[in-house]
């Protein structure tokens, strides 16, 4: 199930290292003479937590991937409503499954004692993303730095912009190059769903109703029907999204797409579907065969991702991410 934790560093250093930064704002040296500390608190907050409870990877991974997606990384997720702005935290896509506020808020407060008011709630987020998958044996990246925190919400944009679980890969691949990403990116970024739960509401319909093209292995929707989700009622019911690691950064997401055992019909839209023929099946098959590749690609795709932000003058470094500044 996948490569050893050693060789998934090296390669995906390797591409990371390879990217052409776009902003020369952004910078992996951004607060080296300002607070050197900081990857150390972040790594050690990521522990702590990915060792309390392994979910938490997946779950602070989600948080970096539905703020970027809006808005840009900006850290505007972590904001509270106030009597000027809704926050996206309700937003459908966030709304009773988007988890980890209370881990970055701990490394916030870590970060704040040690150098005060300098690091953004943004790239504390990106950080943390980035030692989430590392502590669950994934790849790990050159993460730049110099985001600052946007000054408001947009719950519009988050209902708006964040895929949904049965998207097509037309609106996939749409939504991702409106954000500069392409459909290696799309694929790649796609493989986090290898760590990671889903709601029986998210699929449901996936596994009970869909034929044809998107139709899904038998034994694998008897298997969760009986185990997670019933055809009635039990929406909030969780399963695994990879249900032979789910707590694994490894490449068995892609297996799992090439033999139709996946949960979300947005993923199975990615191979098979008779869509991605010329864009997304061949990476599959490719990711599925080779993990080195998917963790160069997902390295890679990371940080293409995070260069959707707010730089220089503009936005805040944040006291209290849930809150902009008085």
């Amino acid at each position: 199930m996948g490569l050893t934790r050693a060789l998934l560093l090296a390669v995906a250093l390797t591409a990371a290292a390879s990217a052409v930064v776009v902003d020369g704002q952004l910078s992996p040296m951004f607060y080296d003479a300002t607070c050197p500390a900081l990857p150390s608190i972040v790594r050690r907050g990521m522990a702590h937590a990915v060792q309390k409870e392994a979910r938490m990877g997946a779950s602070v991974l989600r948080l970096f991937f539905h703020d970027c997606f809006v808005n840009g990384c900006d850290a505007s997720v972590l904001l509270d409503d106030t009597a000027s702005f809704t926050g996206e935290k309700n937003a459908g896509p966030n709304a009773n499954s988007l988890r980890g506020y209370e881990v970055i808020d701990a490394i916030k407060a870590q970060v704040e004692a040690s150098c005060k008011a300098t690091v953004s709630c943004a790239d504390i987020v990106a950080l943390a993303a980035r030692d989430a998958v590392s502590l669950l044996g994934g790849p790990s990246w050159t993460v730049q730095l110099g985001r600052r925190d946007g000054l408001s919400a947009n719950l519009n944009a988050a209902n708006s912009n964040l895929p949904p679980p049965d998207a097509t890969l037309a609106d996939l691949l749409a939504r991702f190059s409106a954000k500069g990403l392409d459909a290696r990116d799309l694929t790649a970024l796609s493989g986090a769903h290898t760590v990671g739960w889903a709601r029986c509401a998210t699929f449901r319909t996936h596994i009970y109703n869909d034929t044809g093209a998107s139709a899904v292995d038998g034994a694998f929707a008897t298997q969760v029907r009986g185990k997670a989700c019933p055809s009635a009622g039990g929406d909030g019911n969780l399963a695994p999204l990879e249900l032979r690691a789910p707590a694994a950064f490894d490449n068995g997401y892609f297996q799992d797409l090439v033999a139709r055992r996946v949960l979300l019909r947005s993923d199975q839209e990615l191979y098979g579907s008779g869509a991605g023929d010329g864009t997304t099946d061949a990476l599959v098959r490719a990711y599925a065969a080779n993990a080195s590749l998917f963790a160069a690609d997902f390295a890679a795709a990371m940080v293409r991702l995070g260069r959707l932000a707010l730089t220089g003058k503009s936005g805040e470094v944040r006291l209290n991410c849930r809150r902009v500044n008085s």
